[in-house]
This record gives structure tokens, C-alpha cells and sequence, in this order.
């Protein structure tokens, strides 16, 4: 197995979520350790479905069989951030106002879950450019 199929999604992911958290630092204007996980720009995800969709199509072609499930994949993954998680973040937001509103001391659900579509592009733009120069740097080593 060519090791960079497993190396870059993960390159991909310390990417995205270092920009994820020095853009969200920068908003907050402090490290922002409380809002890693879901949303905010890149899309992790999306960073992560585009990168290897990228690789297969650089280093296999469009025309092989994994690049088809690469993009499927992608499609599914990036649907969903955008879709499912925005909606499950809508029905967190109205729970926590049934329980804001009812005095009870519970934890509050975390409502920003999904990606708006600037942050699926961005994590897209990520995923390409990141599989870009790992291609880039083997195939400089397979010629040195």
C-alpha cells in the first residue's frame, strides 16, 4: 500500500483544523480551545473527502474506479455538513430555549454543528490544495 492515500486526509485534517483554530482565535480574540469540533471555516470534513478525491484523481485518474467512490463519498460527506447537521444544530438551538425557559440546570446542547456553504468551499479549496503539494513533493522525490 502507497503510503500517501493515509498520510494526506490526516495532513489534511492538522491543516484545517489549525486554520479552523487560528481563525476561530483570531474572531474571539483569545485561543479558542471551546469551540473546536463541529463547524465553523474550513470544513474539516470537506477538507478531508476533497483531498483524497484530489489524490485518486492525480495519481490514478479520473477514469479509475476509486476516483467514482472518492467523489461519492465527498458528495455524501459535504451534503450532510451542510444539510443534516445544520438542521440537528436548529433542533439543539429550540431545546435549549424549551429548557432555558423552564429553569432547569442541564447542560446546553452545542447548536452550531453544520457548515455553511462558504465553509464547504473553503474546506474543498483546503483538501485540493493540501493533496496538491503532498503529489507534488512525491513526485519531486520520484525524480531526485
Amino acid at each position: 500500500m502507497n503510503l500517501i492515500y493515509l498520510v494526506t486526509p490526516f495532513v489534511t485534517w492538522l491543516v484545517a483544523g489549525s486554520l479552523k483554530f487560528m481563525i476561530n482565535s483570531i474572531r474571539a480574540r483569545q485561543l479558542a480551545f471551546g469551540l473546536i469540533g463541529y463547524g465553523g471555516l474550513p470544513s474539516n470534513h470537506s477538507a478531508i473527502v476533497s483531498s483524497i478525491a484530489t489524490l485518486i484523481a492525480l495519481k490514478e485518474g479520473i477514469d479509475h474506479p476509486a476516483f467514482g467512490v472518492a467523489i461519492t463519498l465527498a458528495f455524501i460527506v459535504i451534503l450532510d455538513a451542510n444539510s443534516l447537521r445544520q438542521q440537528v444544530g436548529k433542533h439543539a438551538k429550540a431545546l435549549n430555549q424549551i429548557t432555558n425557559s423552564q429553569e432547569k440546570q442541564t447542560s446546553k446542547l452545542r447548536e452550531r454543528i453544520g457548515h455553511t456553504r462558504i465553509e464547504i468551499i473553503a474546506g474543498v479549496i483546503t483538501g485540493i490544495l493540501v493533496s496538491l503539494c503532498i503529489s507534488s513533493a512525491t513526485n519531486l522525490q520520484a525524480i531526485g
